[in-house]
């Protein structure tokens, strides 16, 4: 009696990865469908020789979407989004490898895979002049305001100039690269009256302005690294006449009289003069004409 025996494959085996934890570095600035994790590094077997299927979660909050699968049987990680170094610098993504699809009623058996992932900074953004103003919403653009100083005609300043909000300064926004900054007039300046320090950007003068008026100057900050990562700022100089005296009350007490019940917006009077208005008058020894 010859007897046929058949065995049975049961499904007692779960898949196996190869690597169950990995590290990735991306640079920020990495094109989206880029293969981040190849299909070779991820894929599990398993010993029933069944289909594997894969899915990939992120346990980081507002990093989903970024990163993906191929497909439900391909477990290559490709970045799906483009990468933003200020909205997160890493994540954790977890690949998980089933012998059976989702939804399936059969016995089903599950690997997991770990992989982080770290943001590199990338050089993305041109220098910021200090102060600035973000304008909008990711803080990914930041508008400086213009400087203002003032000079005295015929009169070279020794010293760099004072401006306002402060002085000439900038900044890489890309702070981890943190790249060199230099500093150039690149307009506004016929006359060369101004120089500018690479280095500092302190502005100083090569001789005295001759005449009234307004330069209004434009410093280009540059990263010494990428020419073509710059931003330009405008510096106003009003050249005035110079002041030998501050100005001066021509009285040290004013004496008012305000009326019970006095609508707002009304005049203050002169105290024993009723019918005319309280003026409280300043002088400049410099303007004695005026």
């Amino acid at each position: 009696l010859q007897i046929v025996v058949t065995i049975l494959n049961e499904n007692d085996n779960s898949p196996v990865f190869k690597q169950t934890n990995l590290n990735r570095v991306v640079p920020e600035d990495t094109e989206v469908n880029t293969t981040i994790v190849a299909q070779e590094d991820l894929s599990a077997s398993d010993a029933d020789l069944d289909t594997i299927y894969y899915e990939l979660t992120t346990t980081v909050p507002d990093t989903d979407g970024y990163f993906a699968i191929k497909g439900v049987n391909n477990p290559e990680i490709y970045l799906q989004k483009a990468l933003d170094y200020e909205k997160f610098n890493s994540t954790t993504l977890v690949l998980y490898a089933t012998d059976r699809p989702v939804g399936s009623t059969d016995t089903t058996n599950t690997a997991t895979a770990t992989i982080n992932i770290f943001i590199e900074q990338a050089d993305t953004r041109p220098p910021w002049f200090l102060p600035c103003t973000f304008i909008n919403m990711d803080r990914s653009i930041c508008i400086s305001s213009p400087y203002t100083g003032r000079v005295n005609i015929s009169e070279k300043a020794t010293e760099p100039l004072i401006l306002e909000p402060g002085p000439i300064y900038a900044i890489d926004p890309d702070y981890t690269l943190n790249e060199k900054i230099v500093y150039s007039i690149v307009g506004g300046d016929a006359d060369k009256v101004f120089s500018v320090d690479a280095d500092t950007g302190n502005l100083t003068m090569n001789k005295a302005a001759t005449s009234p008026g307004t330069y209004l100057l434009q410093v280009m900050a540059t990263q010494v690294n990428n020419i073509q990562k710059y931003s330009l700022a405008t510096v106003e100089i009003k050249v005035i006449n110079k002041s030998d005296y501050a100005p001066y009350f021509e009285s040290r007490i004013y004496n008012g009289t305000a009326f019970a019940g006095l609508a707002p917006r009304r005049f203050v009077f002169q105290a024993g003069d009723p019918s005319s208005p309280l003026m409280i008058t300043a002088v400049d020894d410099d303007f004695p004409n005026v």
